[in-house]
C-alpha cells in the first residue's frame, strides 16, 4: 500500500510541477527595446510612448516596453540598422536619413502634391500592401506613416520662391533635389543640430514639416513660412522591429501589437497633422509670417518639379525595380482620395 501510496504522491506532485511550469511558461514577460530619435517632449515621441503603454495594457503585461526617445540608444541614421542587429528590438525610422537604402520609398519624398500626414499615411499604406518592396525584409514592419507637406521656413521672411535662390536649407536625402531645383543650396545636418544652425547661420532655413516650427523650436528663429501647394512631398517613417525580437513573441502577443499597430498608424498620422497646426501657431506666436505662394508660382513650382519624377522612373529602372508603377499607383491614389482629412 506504501508503495501505491508513493506512486500516487509522486504523479500528483509531477502534476502539480508540470502545470507550475505550464504557468510560469504563459506568465512569461517580454522586455522590449524601443529607439525613437524625437525628442521626449515631442508630440511623436508622446504618441509613441501611448504605443508603448497600450501594448503593455492589452498584453496584461506580458510585453514591457522599455521606452528610449532623443537618439539615447541609437541616432536617427543608425535607428533602422539598430533593429536589424538587435541594438533596439524596435525602432522609430526617417527612411531620409538612410541613403540609397530604401530607394523604392522615396516615391513619397516627390511632390506629389500630398495635403495632409493623415492623406500621405493611408497612402504609404496602401503602397506597401501593394508593392511589399524587398528593402525591408530584414525587419519586420510594424507600421509605415507619414508627414504632411514639407515647407519651406526661413529665417527672414520672404514671400516669393524667386527670393529661395542661394539660401542655405537644412534638407535631407531625397529632399535636397527638391532645394536644388527651386535654386537653393542644399545642407545636410542632423535634425538634433539645426536649432544651433539655425541660430549660427549655417542654414537659413529648412525644408520640412511645419511641426518643426514648435516640436524642433526652429521658430525660435524662423521668420518666414512658404506654403506652396506646388511641393506636395512628405517624409516616410517606419516602426519596424528586429525580426528574432519579433519572433520571440507567442502568436496571441503578435496579433494583439498588429492590432494597435491598425489604430497607431491612423493616430500618429492625425498627432502629425495637429502638431503642424501648432507648429504654424507657434512660429507665428514668435513672429512669423506665413505667406501662401500664388497660383502662378505654384504653376512654376510643379513645372520645377516634373524632372524630379522622370528621374525617380529612370533611377529605379536602372536597379530593376517598378518605378513606373510606383509612382503611377501614387498620382492614381492620390486622384481616386483628394480628401486630407478623416
Amino acid at each position: 500500500r506504501s508503495v501505491y501510496q508513493g506512486i500516487v504522491g509522486f504523479f500528483a506532485f509531477s502534476c502539480v510541477l508540470m502545470m507550475s511550469f505550464h504557468v510560469r511558461a504563459e506568465e512569461k514577460v517580454y522586455t522590449l527595446k524601443y529607439s525613437n530619435f524625437f525628442p521626449p517632449a515631442h508630440g511623436m515621441s508622446m504618441v509613441t510612448e501611448e504605443w508603448c503603454k497600450e501594448v503593455e495594457k492589452r498584453t496584461d503585461g506580458r510585453v514591457k516596453i522599455n521606452y528610449l526617445p532623443g537618439s539615447t540608444l541609437a541616432p536617427a541614421n543608425q535607428a533602422y540598422e539598430g533593429a536589424v542587429r538587435g541594438i533596439t528590438d524596435i525602432s522609430m525610422v526617417s527612411q531620409q536619413y538612410n541613403a540609397g537604402r530604401f530607394p523604392l520609398t522615396e516615391v513619397i519624398y516627390l511632390p506629389l502634391g500630398i495635403k495632409s500626414a493623415y492623406q500621405s499615411t493611408r497612402m504609404i499604406d496602401a503602397w506597401f500592401k501593394k508593392f511589399n518592396p524587398k528593402e525591408y525584409d530584414d525587419t519586420k514592419i510594424l507600421f509605415l506613416f507619414a508627414s504632411g507637406p514639407n515647407q519651406f521656413s526661413t529665417i527672414k521672411p520672404i514671400a516669393s520662391i524667386k527670393d529661395l535662390e542661394g539660401l542655405k536649407i537644412r534638407c535631407a536625402g531625397e529632399s535636397a533635389k527638391i532645394v536644388n531645383a527651386m535654386g537653393a543650396v542644399p545642407v545636410s545636418i542632423p535634425l538634433a543640430d539645426s536649432y544651433e544652425g539655425l541660430q549660427r547661420g549655417v542654414i537659413t532655413g529648412s525644408l520640412l514639416a511645419l511641426e518643426s516650427l514648435k516640436g524642433w523650436r526652429f521658430g525660435d528663429f524662423v521668420r518666414g513660412v512658404q506654403v506652396n501647394d506646388g511641393l506636395g512631398f512628405a517624409a516616410a517613417l517606419a516602426v519596424v522591429m528586429n525580426k528574432k525580437s519579433w519572433e520571440s513573441l507567442p502568436p496571441d502577443v503578435q496579433k494583439i501589437i498588429e492590432g494597435i499597430n491598425e489604430e497607431w498608424r491612423e493616430k500618429t498620422s492625425l498627432t502629425f497633422d495637429r502638431l503642424d497646426k501648432e507648429g504654424v501657431e507657434y512660429g507665428v506666436s514668435k513672429g512669423a509670417q506665413v505667406f501662401k505662394i500664388s497660383p502662378e508660382e505654384t504653376a512654376l513650382t510643379v513645372e520645377k518639379m516634373k524632372p524630379l519624377l522622370d528621374d525617380y522612373v529612370k533611377n529605379m529602372a536602372k536597379l530593376g525595380l517598378p518605378g513606373e508603377e510606383s509612382l503611377k499607383f501614387c498620382m492614381d491614389w492620390l486622384k481616386q482620395n483628394p480628401n486630407p482629412n478623416p
